[in-house]
């Protein structure tokens, strides 16, 4: 089995998916609509039932006016429930905006989640998480070059897992953009977890995968090193796949289908985070690999260049 002989079309297929979610991402950030949450950008969130039906949301959002703030926003849920998200109310106008509730609409209101976060919290939040991610890559780099010292090129190998664990990060980053239009997602603490996650999981199926090209550069030595690659690709294959759906993949789709909309978006993108980075070790890490030793650009353009003349 010639995994490595259709490298370019999983290149292909991967930037199928990564391009529109990134696409609409970059359109969010040029209108200032990025889905981020309160973890990250700081403000209140209340969710409240009222015990004689929803109001409108404008009524809602005239409410909140009332009283200062100015840019809530209002979302009705399946539970019956209204979520109110707005910059940062401190206990004091909290209360002052529920006994404001239940004298405009005449009705008791339940408290059903608060969540306030105050602005420099959220920025730290923000840092922190892009710290972490650079930390890890680093740390990525440095562990695979010393591990691979005695490999020919193992520098190689650190840069190609993170190339992998980017294509990983792009997908996570696709598919929550991709929910924030189609069901509201958005980013916080949750998202955060999952990317951790997956950034930890894809690092560790690269190394396998690698680890197993390093033994076989030993036994292997006549053979050239596509094959080489290959050949340990296909050693590591059935190890991953099962692994993967065995201790992971069956829970996390349980998770979705059947652990409530609190938990449904963290398990769905920890659920395809996950795939992506078995996929990526099998069909982007080790194809970029050999790809590399080949030096395959310098014949990207040649059929096109000898057409001319």
């Amino acid at each position: 089995m010639n995994i490595l002989k259709n490298r370019y079309f999983y290149f292909a297929l991967s930037l199928l998916i990564i391009i529109p979610g990134l696409t609409i991402l970059v359109s969010q950030i040029a209108r200032k609509e990025v889905p981020l949450s309160i973890d990250f950008t700081g403000g209140s969130l209340l969710e409240v039932r009222f015990d004689t039906g929803e109001p409108a949301p404008a009524e809602i959002i005239a409410v909140y006016d009332t009283l200062g703030v100015k840019d809530a926003q209002v979302q009705t849920t399946d539970k019956g429930t209204i979520i109110i998200r707005s910059s940062y109310v401190d206990n004091d106008l909290r209360d002052d905006v529920l006994t404001a509730l239940e004298t405009e609409f005449a009705a008791n209101v339940e408290v059903v989640q608060l969540e306030s976060v105050g602005p420099s919290i959220g920025k730290q939040v923000t840092s922190r998480a892009g710290i972490a991610i650079g930390f890890a890559a680093l740390a990525v780099v440095i562990y695979i070059t010393i591990v691979f010292r005695k490999m020919e090129h193992a520098f190689r190998y650190g840069v190609c897992a993170i190339i992998a664990m980017i294509h990983d990060v792009a997908v996570v980053f696709s598919v929550a953009a991709i929910g924030s239009i189609f069901f509201g997602w958005e980013m916080d603490a949750l998202f955060l977890t999952a990317l951790l996650t997956v950034i930890g999981f894809s690092v560790q199926d690269k190394i396998v995968v690698f680890d197993r090209i390093r033994e076989n550069s030993g036994i292997l030595r006549r053979l050239n090193f596509e094959t080489l690659v290959n050949h340990s690709i296909i050693q590591t294959l059935q190890r991953s796949i099962n692994t993967q759906l065995m201790t992971v993949e069956f829970l996390l789709l349980a998770l979705a289908l059947i652990g409530g909309v609190t938990l449904r978006e963290f398990a769905i993108i920890l659920l395809v985070g996950l795939l992506s980075g078995t996929y990526s070790s099998i069909f982007i890490a080790a194809p970029i690999l050999v790809l590399w030793e080949n030096k395959e650009w310098r014949t990207w353009f040649r059929r096109k260049e000898n057409t001319t003349a």
